[in-house]
Parts: structure tokens; C-alpha cells; sequence
């Protein structure tokens, strides 16, 4: 569910005409609903009630700082994987024992800055990176608590590209060498081993690649329990997909993966952290484009429009299907046609859409590409130098301008020139 719908053939963002914002702001840019995100993380608390959990707010999914704040505000914590997004997090007012340092090459100067501003725990990847993090708490006189992320060698059944579960991904430790590096760890002096960390890949539209993988977690925990190690936190990752299409194929909802999480590890007696980022945000926002021309090819037509790969490379990148509608409602019974939606960046993957119905536009219509809302706006760039785009936050009938379109001025004049020019 989200808040993007129809009044009177008009498309709003909660109580907003979506096409008010345009008039604003301009176009392109990216529209998240306040509702839909409170909303979407509360769905993940009360899927866990009854146990003793945090849900921390992946947000590598979409990290503007009113977006952190709002999820921070309503009991978030929050999963970061550089120095900028721990930093982002704290200037949103996290505290630092709700923050989780995840992501496999974390610097000397990123272990150093989360230790002095506090954190939750370090997720830790490989044993170079333990060794290094003990090396970092011993200089500044703390201790670290960090989890093992071990890597079960499940296949989570999603694009490759988003898949980090498998023995040949980057990502933890294999399963298989789990304790002699839990003993490792637990030589190391400036370092509290509290728990395990899994998290097998992105987008996962069925639970049972989750129900295998937590059933491995559980005999793990057990068995490090057996040697030892006070195994007393489980950090499960995300990955929840969500639907991009309107389609009846739709995802697990949280819900179920709430009650899945019971059923494989309640018995433990562990806290349970999980880490959504993309179900909290992605159908939570929209990136509301213009026509720009209607070109017709040999044979087919194109809606050349102002958003471009740039702005939303998940298209381009991941051969990623967002709905794209009318702002304005189509007139029942108008028959639609196949375009191609393409933006104006000298590339032929710069294509959103291939032969997407669609009911006929002319330039000047507006169009939202819906699910927008995670890897959209936090992904884009300044290819072709054309400025990041708006992002405009909604809360009932009030929005505001979250980032502001740069200028050109602004965006050439980070340029420096050497002396010798």
C-alpha cells in the first residue's frame, strides 16, 4: 500500500496534488509520502512484537536526512555502510547505540569515527577487519561490539547483482569456518563478541530462502553457545522485496516474515535486529517526470522524457520494471499505446520502458514512476552535468523541498582549476 492515488482523475501524494508539486518544484524530481513510510516500519515493529527487537532502518535505500528523522523519530535505528552515512545518521538524531556499521571494507578512519561517536555494533566481515577493528578500540582505549557475518551459501532466488548470500559473494564469513573465527574473536581483547549477523541478498519475493538460512543460524548460535561465546544478539539483515508491479504476484508480507523469524529463532531467546531499508521506502516514493517530446520511429513510438538514467538508473542498471502512469487519469475507455519511455542522456540505455502501454501523451504531461523511493534519488548522479534532482518530502496537505535542485552555477563551480590554467 502506499498514498499515491486518483481524486478526481488527478494524481495526489497523500493530500497533495502531485501536479502542485510540479508547478513548484519543477521537474524531474522525487516525492516520498510521509504516511507510507511511518507506515511501512511500523509494519516491521509490530511483525516482531512480543520479542526483544530493534528494527534499524537500512538506509542506503534513501538517506535524506527529513526521511532519517522521520524513521528516527518514530523508534528506528539505523544500518550504515560508510563514514558518511554514520555521520548523516547522527546529524538526524540517532543516538549511536541504535546505529549498525555494516559493509565489507571499513577503513581505519570510519572504525575510528563510529567508536568515538558511539555505535551498536560492527558488523564484521572477515578477519582482517576484526584484527583491525580490536587494533582500533585498543588505541582509543574502548571496547567494540561486533557480530560475525557469516554467509550460509543460500540462494535468495534475486538478481544477481543484489544477491549476497551465495559462497562465491563478497560478503561474511562461510558458515562453514564459523567457529574458529567466533574463537579468534574471542581473543582479541577490545572486542564483545555479542552476536551473529546474516543478510543473503536484496528484493527476495519468497520466504523460504530465509526460513534456510535462519534455520542455520539457529543450529550455529547453539553450537557457539555449546563452546562458549555469550551469543545473546541476531542481526538477520533485510532483503523483504517489494511489489513493482501491480501484479497479484505479490511479496511475503511483513507479517509473515515477522512470524518466520519466530518460528525458526524464537526458541533462542536472542534480540533480533532486521535491517529493511528498500519495503520501508521504495513504494514510499515516486519520481514525477515531464514529456518532453512524442517521437515517432519506424515503427515505434517514443515518449522522450526529463528524467534520465541519471536520476533513476535502476532501470539501466538492474533491468529494473517501475509502473509509470499519467498524472492525470486516463479518460475510461481511451485505448492506450506501447511507447518507449527513454530519457534525453546520449546512451540507448538511458531506456525506462520498451513498449509500455500507455494512454496517448503529448508534451508537457506528466508521468510518475511509482516505487521510486529506494535506490532511486540516493543512486543518481550529474552524468551529461545535468543537477541532482528535488526531493520533496509530503506529510498530509504540507510538502517542503528536502534537497533543492543545484544550479548550473552551483554544480560547475565545485570544478577548481589548477594554478597552471
Amino acid at each position: 500500500m502506499d498514498h499515491f492515488l486518483y481524486r478526481d482523475g488527478a494524481l495526489y501524494a497523500e493530500d497533495v496534488p502531485v501536479a502542485e508539486i510540479a508547478a513548484a518544484v519543477g521537474s524531474p524530481c522525487y516525492i516520498y509520502s510521509t504516511a507510507t513510510l511511518l507506515r511501512h516500519f511500523r509494519l516491521f515493529d509490530e511483525a516482531l512484537e512480543g520479542t526483544e527487537h530493534l528494527v534499524c532502518y537500512a538506509m542506503k535505500a534513501a538517506s535524506n536526512q527529513a526521511i532519517l528523522k522521520t524513521l528516527a523519530d518514530a523508534g528506528a535505528g539505523m544500518d550504515v555502510v560508510s563514514q558518511g552515512e554514520y555521520l548523516r545518521a547522527k546529524a538526524a538524531g540517532v543516538p549511536g547505540d541504535k546505529i549498525v556499521f555494516s559493509g565489507v571494507g571499513k577503513t581505519e578512519e570510519e572504525i575510528r569515527t563510529a567508536l568515538s561517536g558511539g555505535i551498536r555494533q560492527f558488523n564484521v566481515e572477515s578477519e582482517p577487519e576484526m584484527v583491525e577493528i580490536n587494533r582500533v578500540a585498543q588505541e582509543l582505549g574502548k571496547t567494540a561490539p561486533i557480530t560475525i557475518r557469516v554467509n550460509p551459501d543460500v540462494d535468495a532466488k534475486t538478481h544477481a547483482k543484489i544477491a549476497t548470500g551465495k559462497s562465491e559473494n563478497k560478503f561474511g564469513i562461510p558458515i562453514s569456518r564459523a567457529k574458529e573465527v567466533y574463537a579468534l574473536a574471542a581473543s582479541l581483547p577490545a572486542l564483545d563478541v555479542v552476536g551473529i549477523d546474516c543478510h543473503i541478498g536484496s528484493q527476495l519475493t519468497e520466504l523460504e530462502p530465509f526460513a534456510l538460512a535462519y534455520q542455520k543460524v539457529a543450529e550455529l548460535t547453539e553450537s557457539l553457545r555449546a563452546e562458549g561465546h555469550n551469543i545473546r544478539r541476531l542481526d538477520l539483515g533485510g532483503g523483504l522485496g517489494i511489489p513493482y508491479t501491480r501484479s497479484n504476484d505479490a511479496p511475503p508480507l511483513p507479517v509473515e516474515y515477522g512470524q518466520l523469524i519466530k518460528d525458526t529463532l524464537g526458541h533462542l531467546g536472542c534480540e533480533i535486529e532486521i535491517e529493511p531499508g528498500r519495503l520501508i521506502a521504495g513504494n514510499a516514493g515516486i519520481m514525477l517526470s515531464k514529456v518532453i517530446y512524442v517521437k515517432s520511429g519506424e515503427d515505434r513510438d517514443f515518449l522522450i522524457i526529463d528524467g534520465a538514467m541519471n536520476d533513476l538508473i535502476r532501470p539501466a542498471m538492474y533491468e529494473a520494471h517501475h509502473d509509470i502512469v499519467p498524472v492525470v487519469e486516463a479518460t475510461p475507455g481511451v485505448e492506450p499505446r506501447p511507447y518507449d519511455i527513454v530519457g534525453p542522456v546520449c546512451e540507448s540505455g538511458d531506456t525506462f520502458a520498451k513498449g509500455r502501454n500507455m494512454p496517448p501523451l503529448d508534451a508537457g504531461d506528466l508521468i510518475a514512476f511509482r516505487s521510486a523511493g529506494a535506490y532511486g534519488a540516493v543512486m543518481a548522479s550529474e552524468y551529461n552535468s545535468r543537477p541532482l534532482i528535488p526531493e520533496v518530502l509530503v506529510n498530509g496537505d504540507q510538502f517542503a523541498v528536502i534537497r533543492k535542485r543545484p544550479s548550473f552555477d552551483e554544480m560547475i563551480n565545485r570544478d577548481t582549476m589548477p594554478e597552471w590554467l
